[in-house]
């Protein structure tokens, strides 16, 4: 949403699982408006006092809050800026004096992005954009004198300009380019016992660049044929500041290589082609068929030995190369009763190569004065399915209806030739 910017509102709305509070309006009539919203959940209080003092919830609770920010300003009918933020938090907690176990559980996002619009000509614009993100995960754990404490988080700092060209009306053209620079602290653990402290590290950084160029073609041959052509290259490098540990046949460090400031630890790149088709049968239905074959950088590996919920993104790494996902889709759609129905069945296959989880036993702790990928192992994957999907466009009543078959494996050769 964009700010009115004749006049000022303001509205909100009381209920039983959360309250919101929206005020929007001019800053400058016709040339700057702002809106800032915000929204608090609290069914955690509130279902307190109906849970029994003997049931193993009590003590349990959930909540979010969130907050955005949007500041647009109009300098010509051809550029326009636009300032948002949002900051936003979910927190899961459970504090039961009876059993004496704690857990408390924030996590969240913070995002502040600049945009600017600027209308070259009917036929080409261009946005522009700096954005700033910051994600945190935290899992703190207490039972009687022990206290176990786990955080991770992604910082980036990111640069994109994207063109839209329109050739004619049967023809689009968009490309662009972006940057972004990342600091990861992929896990941080620690600890006490009582007064003792256990210090398991300091917060360690991780630092990439990612950046990436695009272009993609939208074309209709014909009335029948509508064609999406599209290619991507990507790129990715560790930087430093980076200690690399030698270890021996013992797991043993006997050496450090240190990576100063920016100096390249390890470069990736890769070609992303994207290939779609639709092909109109008649008025009515159509068959669509896509190709897509995509690069992942980052990771998110799981640690099934600690039965929390843990998220600990970490970057491709000298022994973590990048995921390959490959997708094929083929679909039919068909629309009924003068477009009142809109159906479709679509099927999917994807591989995914270059997939990483933990090695069978590791614990978080395990990065501690060592390399934080040493304790991960690479395996593949493969996923299919069919979709079913039904919406009701007019009518007194309308809505639709979804429903997905799928089958999804993992298999990690080092952990026993495991299939998940």
């Amino acid at each position: 949403k964009e700010g009115n910017n004749q006049e000022f509102h303001a509205e909100g709305g009381i209920g039983v699982i959360s309250s919101r509070l929206t005020n929007q309006g001019p800053i400058k009539k016709k040339k700057c408006s702002f809106i800032v919203s915000g929204r608090r959940t609290y069914i955690d209080i509130l279902l307190q006092p109906f849970i029994s003092p003997s049931s193993p919830l009590k003590g349990s609770g959930y909540f979010f809050y969130d907050l955005n920010a949007k500041l647009n300003y109009e300098f010509s009918d051809k550029d326009k800026l636009f300032i948002s933020g949002y900051f936003g938090r979910d927190v899961f907690t459970y504090d039961n004096s009876q059993t004496g176990f704690n857990v408390s559980i924030p996590w969240g996002n913070t995002t502040l992005s600049a945009r600017w619009n600027h209308l070259f000509s009917d036929d080409l614009f261009m946005n522009t954009s700096l954005i700033y993100t910051n994600y945190q995960f935290q899992s703190i754990l207490t039972e009687d004198q022990f206290t176990f404490d786990l955080y991770s988080g992604i910082t980036d700092f990111n640069a994109k300009c994207d063109f839209n060209f329109y050739p004619s009306v049967k023809h689009t053209i968009k490309f662009g380019f972006d940057y972004t620079y990342h600091i990861f602290t992929p896990s941080t653990v620690s600890g006490s016992v009582g007064s003792v402290n256990l210090n398991l590290g300091e917060n360690s950084h991780l630092y990439a660049q990612e950046p990436a160029v695009y272009i993609s073609d939208d074309y209709d041959l014909s009335n029948k044929v509508k064609l999406n052509l599209g290619v991507r290259y990507s790129a990715f490098q560790q930087v430093g500041p980076y200690d690399y540990y030698i270890n021996n046949s013992n797991g043993d460090i006997t050496d450090t290589v240190h990576y100063a400031s920016m100096k390249n630890v390890v470069f990736y790149q890769g070609i992303e082609p994207r290939f779609s088709i639709r092909y109109s049968l008649n008025k009515v239905s159509s068959l669509k068929a896509s190709f897509t074959r995509n690069d992942q950088y980052m990771h998110l590996p799981s640690l099934s030995t600690i039965s929390l919920p843990t998220d600990v993104w970490v970057p491709s790494s000298m022994n973590i190369k990048p995921e390959i996902g490959t997708q094929y889709a083929l679909g039919y759609f068909r629309n009924f009763k003068k477009d009142m129905f809109e159906t479709s069945v679509e099927t999917y296959y994807k591989t995914m190569a270059n997939m990483i989880d933990y090695i069978d036993g590791s614990t978080y702790s395990d990065s501690y004065m060592n390399n934080f990928d040493h304790s991960f192992t690479t395996g593949k994957g493969w996923a299919y399915g069919v979709e079913l999907f039904i919406k009701k466009n007019t009518g007194k009543l309308t809505g639709w209806i979804g429903y997905t078959l799928a089958w999804s494996y993992r298999n990690f050769p080092a952990n026993n030739d495991s299939l998940t």
